[in-house]
C-alpha cells in the first residue's frame, strides 16, 4: 500500500511539474517588416533592391549591428524577418531606414518594426 501511494505521488508530482512548465512557455510569434515599392505613377516595382538598416546610424566608420537586403517580389513587397533581433519581452523592436533602388531611381523611408506582428511601409522611387 506505501509504495502504492509513493508511485501515486510521484507521478502526480510529474504531471503537476509538467503541467506548470508548459503553461509558462509561449512559443514567439513573427516579427515581419514588408515593404511595398512604387514608382511616381503609383504602380508597384517588381525587382528594387531594398535596404533595411538601424536609426540612427553609427558615425563615420561605425559597423552597423544588423542590416537587411532583398529584392521586391512580383507584387513589389520586400519582406523581412526581424524574428532573430526580437526577443521575447522586450518592448518594441526597432525603427529603421529604409533605402530602395531601382534602374538608377532611389527612394527612401522609415519604418518602425513592432514585435510578433507585420509592420507595412510603402517607398516611392
Amino acid at each position: 500500500m506505501k509504495n502504492t501511494l509513493k508511485k501515486a505521488g510521484f507521478f502526480g508530482l510529474m504531471i503537476l511539474f509538467v503541467s506548470i512548465t508548459s503553461m509558462g512557455c509561449r512559443k514567439k510569434k513573427d516579427t515581419i517588416a514588408a515593404i511595398t515599392v512604387k514608382n511616381s505613377a503609383g504602380a508597384v516595382v517588381p525587382g528594387a533592391n531594398v535596404r533595411l538598416f538601424p536609426v540612427p546610424t553609427p558615425p563615420g566608420n561605425g559597423t552597423l549591428l544588423w542590416e537587411f537586403e532583398t529584392t521586391t517580389n512580383a507584387s513589389g513587397i520586400a519582406t523581412f524577418n526581424f524574428n532573430e533581433v526580437y526577443q521575447l519581452g522586450q518592448a518594441g523592436v526597432v525603427v529603421a531606414n529604409i533605402e530602395a533602388v531601382y534602374a538608377g531611381n532611389t527612394g527612401t523611408g522609415v519604418i518602425k518594426v513592432d514585435q510578433e506582428t507585420t509592420s507595412v511601409a510603402t517607398v516611392f522611387i
